[in-house]
């Protein structure tokens, strides 16, 4: 039998993204200033506390993917010089425009809405900027450790101690291999979970504690997005421009972006409000149909797909923001629904959490207190400073856009006269999954799904191809990390009443129903290799079949330009 390692930290970070990042580096800023006023004889005794990263991807940002408008205000406050440090900046923003699409045509706003104006604003890579967030970190003396999956939460009597990285080397029937390692328990005074939307261990850490109850549940929306290389330059570095309409059904209000990078790159991609109620819809085949609008294909013709990737966006806002303590652990970033859909940013807002999650626990080293008591200090600054008025003025969004077109542009703009309030009562969102309708439902008669939109294999891509350019890999010979908890629902129900939509709404091909080759009984594949780790299934199964779990550390996509 193989013996667990137990490594002792004082401060635990899991997940490398922008929150945890922002946190460690903050915190390590915290203890240095403070052991400089020790040194000059104006504190106490010094703080010498280990702090630690743990990412499941292959390198800090391989998970990081977002079409993404940086607001610098966090980034300004946690390295004033960026700028001067390298700081990979695609381009401030230079030009914008918002449309609302019709199938052929489009209408420029004549003014850009309050929350999409974007001027000081920056165009980056997320994937690049974490990468580099990740490397100031560990320059200051975070330890960073990529390529470690944590999947279980350690509590003794309540209090969480830490966390349990997975066995490695297992093989696809759960027997050991010649190269098995026994995952870590990584154990800590403090635990911060920034694992992004709806983590593994944060939802886990928030159903155990009844965090979310007496708030509305989280909800989200699927973001799909490529980089495409354009042969000339037609989208200026730092030019941005939003759309909403068509390609979405009227009853579901998504959103697009086209932003102009470096070297004649753009980003395109749209998000998906996983309340819809088409079991046809797709959001991959949504952005291919999206690249033939007349205002965007003369923008990318000629043009080749280079980039792909696919997540889940957080998307409740302020009230959906679980209580974010319990006894030795913190809640930072998307994990805590810290996003404004509003203005399609929460990259400051994760940065400004984890920020904040610092001082909180800078502050309980010094009393060597890890209490909830101590602890909660972090939402009062979270609900009371910069994140929560910001999130506060736009906490109904979403309930609005869930009203469809056009109602929800008449409660959108209620809400702007009213600095957020909802006066027209829109009820609590239902869970994701329950809003899919079933096919005869929605279409008023039984029928199959439409055919995929035509690609050619450059600018048009189906699902597979662009998985491809994701640069996600797994080890196959691995479990499955994606359960299916009972099969005979997907057939004896899903296939008669939604036509398993998990085939459409996984943005990577994950999931296929194939027929035998003798023509006979359909079968669900579970094609894991795939799997961006967007966790869409996760969430809008409408039966709730379908779990999302860790695979080996280190696997998954490995973003670049995301």
């Amino acid at each position: 039998m193989s013996e667990r390692e137990v490594l002792e930290v004082d401060v635990l970070f899991v997940g490398g993204g922008a929150a945890s990042l922002s946190g460690a580096l903050r915190l390590q800023q915290l203890v240095d200033a403070h052991n400089a006023r020790v040194e000059a004889g104006e504190d106490g005794e010094r703080l010498e506390p280990m702090i630690a990263i743990l990412e499941k991807g292959s390198e800090i940002g391989a998970h990081s993917l977002s079409g993404a408008v940086l607001d610098p205000c966090a980034l300004a406050e946690l390295v004033p010089d960026f700028a001067e440090r390298d700081c990979p900046i695609e381009a401030p923003v230079s030009d914008e425009a918002v449309y609302f699409l019709t199938q052929r045509r489009a209408l420029r706003l004549p003014l850009i809405p309050p929350d999409l104006r974007n001027h000081g604003n920056y165009v980056i890579s997320l994937a690049q900027f974490n990468r580099w967030l990740g490397g100031l970190a560990e320059a200051a003396g975070v330890n960073v450790f990529p390529g470690f999956a944590a999947v279980e939460i350690l509590e003794e009597d309540g209090r969480v101690v830490g966390v349990r990285t997975g066995d490695k080397g297992v093989d696809r029937s759960g027997q050991r291999k010649p190269n098995f390692e026994p995952g870590i328990d990584v154990r800590a005074r403090v635990t911060i979970f920034g694992d992004g939307p709806r983590g593994y261990l944060s939802k886990q850490l928030i159903a155990r504690h009844g965090l979310q109850d007496g708030r509305p549940k989280q909800v989200f929306e699927t973001g799909v997005k490529e980089v495409i290389e354009l042969p000339e330059p037609r989208v200026a570095p730092g030019e941005v421009i939003h759309t909403t309409g068509w390609p979405f059904p009227n009853d579901s209000v998504g959103g697009t972006w086209i932003y102009g990078l470096r070297d004649n790159h753009v980003s395109i991609g749209l998000a998906v409000p996983l309340d819809y109620h088409d079991p046809f819809l797709n959001p991959q085949h949504l952005l291919q149909r999206f690249k033939t609008h007349p205002l965007v294909r003369p923008l990318l013709d000629g043009g080749k797909v280079v980039h792909y990737g696919a997540k889940v966006i957080s998307a409740g806002g302020y009230d959906a923001i679980p209580r974010p303590c319990v006894d030795g652990a913190l809640i930072v970033g998307e994990a805590a629904s810290l996003v404004n859909m509003a203005r399609l940013k929460g990259i400051h807002l994760a940065m400004r959490s984890g920020m904040l999650a610092a001082q909180t626990v800078f502050d309980a080293l010094r009393r060597d207190d890890f209490s909830t008591q101590t602890l909660s200090a972090y939402e009062t600054a979270l609900r009371e400073g910069p994140v929560g008025r910001e999130l506060r003025r736009t906490r109904h969004f979403h309930r609005a856009i869930s009203k469809g077109f056009p109602r929800a542009f008449f409660h959108l703009g209620i809400q702007q006269l009213t600095g957020g309030r909802d006066v027209l009562r829109v009820t609590d969102p239902p869970e994701d999954r329950d809003t899919l309708s079933r096919v005869a439902e929605y279409y008023g008669v039984d029928r199959d799904e439409p055919s995929p939109p035509p690609t050619d294999g450059t600018l048009f891509l189906d699902k597979l191809a662009d998985v491809y350019l994701s640069g996600t890999m797994h080890n196959e010979d691995q479990p499955c990390h994606l359960k299916v908890l009972d099969t005979t629902k997907c057939y004896d129900t899903c296939v008669a009443e939604w036509r398993y939509p998990c085939n459409r709404f996984c943005p990577a091909q994950v999931y296929e129903m194939v027929r035998e080759e003798d023509g006979g009984a359909l079968r669900l594949q579970v094609n894991f290799a795939n799997c961006v780790h967007c966790q869409t299934c996760d969430i809008k199964c409408p039966m709730d079949n379908i779990r999302w779990t860790p695979p080996e550390g280190g696997d998954g996509p490995n973003y670049t330009m995301g």
